[in-house]
């Protein structure tokens, strides 16, 4: 940018850069730099690109406005946010996850700014879908997808094999045991996140109980881990998976790139995650065998012992955004974020880029181009029976999160039996309470 040689004018645009902060004016324009920080770090690929797309075509937009972007992996991220938060130094956007152990303190200490619910009454969100970004009725955030626990496998190992695709908890076991002495990987797992050993769990509690409910009231101690035996059965369901080797050895060291691309790399049979990950179809890191063998099916419901049906899933709304309440550049934040979740640029692109199952309904945005797992999704979806809300690990207090992950992880490496592990769940969720 160029300044007139006379030290009055220059003077005169030093000044106006100096006290505008993020904000400044040359030539009568109003310069913006607005600080976005993500949890999308590959900007290349997936999400991440198409974050990236629409942050540009923004800017194109409005050339006022330069948006600079900080992405980290989902771990780092949480740490980096924790530092933000401390120091009240929350960049100007930034992405949450609409869930009690994470956004209600953020809600509750006023550090996201109120958004106008209006503004999105056109906008297509599915019912409570921004329940997990509102508090006392008022809306802080904007959710970006649908999440939906499901069972990832490659058509082609089950096939070659002769194994059966799993429909009901006895057939998983089976082909665990199958895989496992063909020395193939039965399920990738990112044990080191931990989070993810925390939503099985929950997932057998459902299958056992048929009670969506039945978990969040053992958080808020109106049933007890401990004496419940559908909780105990969930546990005992896991612990055998564990001992018969459903995960890859050391899988309490893999963080989620590693389970993943065991999985892109057709080492493992399985992989249990959620459907933001229907971009495997289309992942072109992988191979194109990899990318035409990979399916999914629901994780499967037990046969005879077990309540829970198939159809009763693991479902929530996850990640989303929110601008912080103490933006030099808020106003300018609140259209960005209005921009890049509006139903004619997240949902129809999320949806035809084959990336995730938005938000929003994307019925309008659907073209008969659809790759095969975006469709089975939306079949499995369409035919779930009830859905559980928030994962257990995030449904309490940060702390009580803490210590819901570490105890689930501990368990899974065998430093606990089921009933140890249950009373040190009533003992976190007595902590939570206090």
């Amino acid at each position: 940018m160029r300044f007139s040689s006379k030290s009055l004018v220059f003077l005169l645009a030093l000044t106006l850069i100096l006290s505008a902060g993020n904000s400044f004016k040359v030539a009568g324009a109003n310069k913006v730099t607005i600080k976005f920080f993500s949890n999308l770090p590959d900007r290349t690929a997936g999400q991440g690109r198409l974050e990236q797309l629409l942050i540009e075509n923004y800017m194109k937009a409005n050339p006022h406005v330069e948006v600079k972007v900080e992405a980290l992996q989902d771990e780092p991220y949480k740490q980096k946010f924790r530092v933000y938060t401390a120091g009240n130094q929350l960049p100007d956007l930034f992405m949450v996850w609409g869930q009690p152990a994470f956004f209600d303190p953020i809600m509750k200490g006023g550090y996201a700014a109120e958004l106008n619910r209006n503004d999105y009454k056109d906008y297509g969100f599915f019912p409570g879908s921004l329940d997990g970004f509102s508090m006392n009725g008022k809306l802080y955030g904007l959710a970006r997808n649908t999440d939906l626990m499901v069972l990832y496998y490659n058509e082609k190992l089950f096939k070659d094999n002769g194994i059966q695709v799993p429909t009901d908890y006895d057939q998983l076991v089976t082909a665990v045991k199958a895989f496992r002495k063909l020395g193939i990987t039965p399920i990738a797992q990112n044990g080191r996140d931990s989070w993810v050993l925390n939503i099985l769990y929950q997932d057998l509690v459902i299958k056992e109980s048929g009670d969506q409910s039945l978990i969040y009231k053992a958080i808020d101690q109106k049933e007890k881990f401990a004496y419940h035996k559908h909780l105990l059965a969930a546990a005992q369901d896991l612990e055998e998976l564990v001992k018969i080797g459903i995960f890859q050895d050391s899988f309490i060291a893999a963080d989620y790139g590693a389970a993943r691309n065991l999985f892109g790399q057709e080492m493992a049979a399985m992989f249990y995650m959620g459907s933001w990950e229907t971009g495997l179809a289309v992942d072109e890191n992988f191979s194109a065998s990899f990318r035409n063998n990979v399916s999914v099916v629901a994780f499967p419901g037990m046969k005879g012992q077990g309540k829970g049906r198939t159809t009763d899933m693991m479902g929530w709304f996850g990640g989303g955004y929110a601008v912080s309440s103490s933006s030099p550049v808020k106003e300018e934040a609140i259209k960005l974020i209005n921009y890049i979740m509006a139903p004619e640029n997240w949902a129809k692109n999320a949806w035809q880029l084959g990336l995730v199952i938005p938000g929003q309904k994307y019925d309008q945005f659907m073209t008969g181009n659809e790759n095969k797992l975006q469709l089975q999704i939306s079949k499995i979806l369409n035919k779930a029976t009830s859905f559980s809300g928030t994962p257990w690990n995030d449904a309490a207090t940060p702390g009580f999160k803490v210590d819901s992950q570490t105890i689930i992880q501990e368990f899974a490496a065998g430093m606990k039996d089921p009933a140890k592990f249950l009373e040190a769940c009533d003992q976190a969720a007595r902590k939570a309470k206090q």
